[in-house]
Order: C-alpha cells, then structure tokens, then sequence
C-alpha cells in the first residue's frame, strides 16, 4: 500500500488484508498507529497492489479512503479472519484489528507482465446453486440427526466436490465444541474437541462469522500449529484430531439459528484456492439450513417427550458414585443405561429422562443433548466394546449388549 505525506513524502508498507465490499468499495485492514495511518488520515489517496492468486498477475487498485468500521458485519468477518490466522501462528492477541478502512475504488490499472494459466483444480465450480439446491432438497428429507449430519457430508462429496469436512457441535458452558461427524479422513476424530478460539474453527464460533482461508502461507503456518495443539502434543488419553496434516484452503463456518451459535461446518483441501467468496456463499447456505434443521428436531422430539410420559422422578443423589471410573458426562450417561440394566434388565430409555436425571449433571434443554447421544453412539462403535445404543425412534434408544457385562464400583467413589 502506498501513502503520501502533506510534504509529498512517499511511504509503502505491507498489509494484511484487502477485502472485497462491493463493486465500487474494498476495505483495508486497520491494525498499528504507523506512518500509512497518519498518511491517510491527512491525504486521503491511497494505491494498493495486489495480486491474482491464480494467474499471478498483479493489479493496482487506486482509491479514495472514506471511512473506519469498528463495529458491524465486515468488521467482525475482517477481525475473525485475522484472529483466524494468528490463533494458528501462535500469535492471538497480536495481530488485532483496530479497524476496517472502507475505500472507494476509484480505478484498476493492470500491471504490465504476463500472467499464468490456471490449472483445472483452480477452475471456478459450475452450477453452485444448483448444487446447493440438491443438498437443500436431500437435508429437507431427514428426520434425525444422524441423517442430517451425514446427508449433509454426503452432498459436499457429491454436490459440491469437498473431499474432507467435518460437523462440530459447540458445548458453551465448557467453551469448546466436539466433532460428531466427519468425512474424508483416515480416521473420523469423533469426539475430539477444540477451544472456543483456537484454529479458524474455535474463531468462526466464538465470532459468529465464516473464516476462511485460501491458501499457505509463511505468515500463517497454521498447519503446524493446528497439529501441535490438537496432535502431536495431545495427551495419550485424548482422541485424535481428523484434520489434514498439511491443509492449503480452510473455510470454517458456523451453524447459526435464532441468534445461536450450534457449532461449526469446517470443511478443508490439500488444494490452493479451494474455498473462495462463492463457495463461502454456498455453505454458508446449507449451515444455516442445518442450523435451523437442528433446532427444529430438537423442539419435535422434546414435544414428542413430553406428550408420551410424564417425568420421571429425580434419582437419588449420594451414594456409591460408581460412574467416577468413567470420563465426562458421556461416560455418566453410559454407566446409568448399563447399572439400569443390570438391576431391572430394561433396555429403553429416552432423551427426556436423561435429560432430567440429575445424577448426570448434563447441561439444561437448551444445549443438543441428541447430539451429546449421537456422539456417545459413535464412540461406543468405534471402541467396538460390545456396547451398542440405538435410535428406536423421536427421542427414544435402546441399549443393545454382544455379551452380559459386569459392572464394577470404584472404591471410595
């Protein structure tokens, strides 16, 4: 970017980000107190060279600078998209955004030089919108959400050509989301789990907005980074992140309904320049869709509860904590369906009485306890304990054992 001071001093200096508003506007991203600031802020005329990522050739854009946003969409999405990059280059808090420049685009100069064909991997997706419109007609037919999460990954295979992407519901009150679905990769990583923050997934959660990004770059090794907080450095006990080892495009999007973040749609590509502004557009369409999906299955299946049965009865606190053994709420929920068998032989249960069991101490309706469930099935098949829990309808399981399981209680609780 080059600025021009009241005495005609020239200055050039990197920046971040240059983003696209609108046919006629663009805007900077606004992070230090320096020398193009006090530039602009006097001289309002700036010029910007930027560079086509798939052909090479380089642009200049001369503008005219209106405005600063400190607040709103295009900043929240700018400050996300940098929060992104830097949470995965170990330098969150360093690169923050203290504002969007807004700029009028006044005229496009090419630069002189010959450019690159693109190659066919780089080639712009034909038919998005139909694409989006066949995923839209298959999640519409789903009526749980396991269907919903797989139809859903299913249709970026088929539909829209994404070869790995995963679905991560958000746990808010312990500030981390949990993988419950996942395709492409060489194992499924359900139930690992990242930090509200971390990664451009933890960022597009915490921001309520899409990041993404679009290619490696040494400025942002988030690869590395992503493996050395969610792999490598993981301890024994903790599953396994599904993630790509060396990703070149990232688009993480969140899963927004009634002004509630559910969890994040990631999807991701060995591949350069996978994800861009139209790709953004498409899946940000299907997450609200799954979003809105969600919560609808929820609301169905807690009416659907609460016509069938009355409450149950609040179980006993004290006691034996014979479930200590087990880790987290999906090991509470685990030990009560195998310790009720044990005692009454009964295999059926239902979401709405775990949910009311206090001795699980799971979170309140408003957060996806069939979610919760869904993950503590795949686990469970995964494992391959002989344990199994099936969906026997809206709201209702069975647990199905290979063999007669003994159940022990931990001394001291």
């Amino acid at each position: 970017m080059a600025t021009c001071a009241p005495d005609g001093t020239p200055n050039v200096a990197y920046i971040s980000q240059v983003v696209y508003v609108d046919e006629q506007h663009v805007a900077l991203s606004f992070q230090f107190f320096n020398k193009t600031r006090a530039n602009i802020l006097a001289n309002p005329y700036a010029s910007v060279l930027v560079l086509d990522p798939v052909t090479a050739r380089c642009f200049r854009l001369h503008l005219r600078f209106l405005r600063t946003e400190a607040e709103g969409a295009l900043f929240e999405r700018m400050r996300a998209q940098l929060a992104g990059i830097a949470s995965h280059n170990g330098m969150a808090g360093v690169f923050e955004l203290k504002g969007s420049d807004v700029y009028a685009v006044e005229r496009i100069e090419p630069v002189p030089g010959e450019g690159l064909a693109p190659s066919p991997a780089q080639l712009p997706r034909a038919d998005l919108l139909g694409a989006v419109r066949l995923c839209s007609q298959r999640l519409a037919r789903c009526t749980t959400l396991d269907e919903l999460l797989q139809t859903l990954l299913a249709g970026l295979h088929e539909h829209l050509h994404v070869q790995h992407a995963m679905v991560l519901m958000l746990d808010a009150q312990a500030g981390h989301l949990y993988t419950v679905a996942s395709h492409g990769y060489t194992h499924s990583g359900v139930g690992s789990e990242i930090k509200l923050g971390q990664g451009v997934i933890g960022v597009a959660a915490r921001e309520a907005t899409p990041v993404r990004i679009s290619h490696m770059t040494h400025a942002a090794l988030y690869s590395h980074a992503m493996r050395s907080s969610l792999g490598q450095s993981a301890p024994a006990h903790e599953i396994p992140y599904p993630g790509l080892p060396a990703p070149h495009s990232q688009l993480a999007v969140p899963l927004l309904s009634c002004g509630r973040t559910l969890g994040v749609l990631f999807v991701e590509s060995p591949l350069d320049l996978q994800f861009r502004y139209p790709e953004e557009d498409a899946l940000v369409a299907l997450a609200g869709q799954l979003a809105a999906a969600i919560d609808l299955l929820q609301s169905a299946d807690e009416a659907i509860e609460a016509s069938q049965e009355p409450a149950p009865a609040p179980a006993p606190r004290g006691g034996a904590r014979a479930g200590a053994a087990f880790r987290g709420e999906r090991q509470r929920v685990r030990w009560k369906l195998l310790r009720d068998h044990e005692r009454t032989g009964r295999q059926d249960f239902s979401n709405r009485e775990l949910r009311l069991d206090p001795s699980l101490r799971l979170p309140g309706v408003a957060d996806n306890l069939e979610a919760r469930l869904l993950l503590l099935q795949r686990r469970l098949q995964e494992s391959d304990t002989g344990i199994h829990i099936d969906k026997t309808g809206r709201g209702r399981l069975r647990l199905r054992l290979d063999a007669p399981v003994q159940l022990e209680e931990m001394a001291g609780g």
